[in-house]
């Protein structure tokens, strides 16, 4: 018999999927517990709040493995710029993998419910900021100054998230590529 946090880590896993791919308001409690495999009376039982908790929690560990990946790949380069390149190509292959359906974690939910509810728009400020965070730290490592790898971390993200934007509705990985060739070359000049 599964254990409890077998289903709760279910409905999440299938929660993130399909906020991704389908947004928010798309997204209904049955098809979530139908995909994660979960009698309907355990959603409030393991989510007493409701949807909006459900996707509050989902934008944490969809946002947070986007984070890992993000830290993996500044870890793992010898330059900052080589990491850049080498996040965007993951996502790349992970756009094209999921057929175009699948862009960031967050933001179609982002875009489609930040302004009707405080906890969502909170739980996306969160993850984006964690994503900057990491990624003005890696610099400020890099001899970057600390206000000029904040505000190049920004610039990355709403570039990479733009990029997945009109990769996901041209159905082609181009724009991604040539954000990260501008991106790897901005990064270059400023840990100079």
């Amino acid at each position: 018999m599964p254990r409890r946090t077998d289903t709760r880590e279910r409905v999440l896993r299938a929660a993130a999927t399909l906020f991704q791919t389908q947004g928010y308001h798309a997204t209904g409690l049955n098809q979530v517990l139908a995909e994660g495999g979960a009698p309907k009376g355990s959603l409030y039982f393991h989510f007493p709040g409701g949807k909006e908790q459900l996707a509050s929690e989902a934008l944490a560990l969809s946002g947070g493995e986007m984070c890992d990946l993000i830290k993996a790949a500044l870890d793992a380069a010898d330059e900052p710029e080589a990491a850049v390149g080498a996040v965007l190509q993951a996502l790349a292959d992970a756009l094209e993998a999921s057929d175009f359906t699948a862009g960031c974690p967050v933001a179609t939910v982002a875009l489609d419910a930040a302004g009707d509810s405080e906890a969502i728009r909170t739980a996306c400020e969160r993850v984006y900021a964690s994503w900057t965070d990491t990624i003005s730290d890696h610099l400020v490592g890099h001899g970057v100054a600390a206000d000029r790898s904040a505000a190049l971390a920004v610039v990355l993200v709403a570039s990479i998230e733009g990029a997945l934007l009109l990769a996901k509705t041209r159905r082609d990985v181009a724009p991604l590529h040539a954000v990260g060739a501008h991106l790897r070359r901005s990064i270059a000049e400023a840990v100079r």
